[in-house]
């Protein structure tokens, strides 16, 4: 007689469903000095909040069909990937801002490799996305995921989520805060910078013989690091207004 195994095949198949839900959101959220590909870090911090997720493991069939456990894996990463782009917005809003300040203040002309994107980026941008990162902990949205994730398993068991139109409108509709918000971190510097180029345009006209263009590079330059020493204390309050949006959003997609 064989002995009973140690976990059931509802168990394996539950542990299995819930791992492709949490590593969904794992792809887009932010984490300091990794990398947004597949990573050791990330592996293991999918695994370790599905087993802190054991209390609320799916109950699933435990001889599914082929093409039913297919189903089931793709509304998983369905609902995985929907909460992890919500998420993945905010930062995404703060790379954005980022981007129009350090082309303005000509920080484009030289880039260094981001740790996060592996793509040559301005030293702002990942200025920007370090931040978010440190914010994602910094401000306790890392806590809401788990518990979204958790109150997701409960409404949603394994492979009854569907992705709707609305759903999928909803995530567009978030996905708009991207632009919303970049401009409301970068439009007051530009005004500034803009402000600096008619100042020194002037005093072209003024007088010929001076050489601007020389000027023009450092004191943008300095300007927009002094202009980003100043958002940089607005960033945390910025980041909590993003990110409750965001997680107002990510409640309306996983309630019935």
């Amino acid at each position: 007689m064989l002995p009973d195994p140690l976990l059931s095949a509802s168990t394996v198949i539950g542990f299995l469903l819930t791992l492709i839900r949490v590593s969904g959101v794992f792809v887009f959220i932010p984490i300091p000095g990794t990398s947004s590909m597949l990573s050791p870090i990330r592996v293991i911090l999918a695994l370790g909040i599905t087993i802190s997720l054991f209390p609320v493991w799916p109950q699933a069939a435990p001889n599914p069909s082929p093409g039913l456990f297919v189903l089931w894996v793709l509304s998983e990463a369905a609902i995985g990937v929907g909460v992890g782009l919500a998420i993945g917005f905010v930062a995404e809003a703060f790379g954005l801002g980022a981007q129009v300040l350090g082309l303005q203040a000509g920080y484009s002309f030289a880039s260094s490799v981001d740790p996060t994107t592996q793509a040559d980026s301005t030293v702002i941008v990942v200025f920007s996305q370090l931040a978010a990162g440190l914010l994602f902990f910094a401000t306790g949205l890392h806590r809401e995921v788990l518990r979204i994730f958790a109150r997701s398993l409960e409404i949603y068991p394994a492979g009854s989520f569907v992705l709707t139109r609305a759903a999928a409108e909803q995530i567009l509709m978030m996905g708009s805060t991207i632009f919303s918000t970049g401009l409301r971190l970068g439009l007051p510097l530009i005004a500034i910078l803009v402000m600096v180029d008619i100042s020194l345009a002037l005093l072209g006209r003024v007088n010929s013989q001076l050489q601007l263009l020389h000027l023009a590079f450092p004191v943008k330059m300095i300007l927009g690091l002094a202009l980003l020493g100043w958002i940089a204390v607005l960033m945390p309050a910025m980041y909590r207004a993003a990110s409750d949006s965001a997680l107002v959003g990510v409640r309306g997609l996983i309630t019935r």
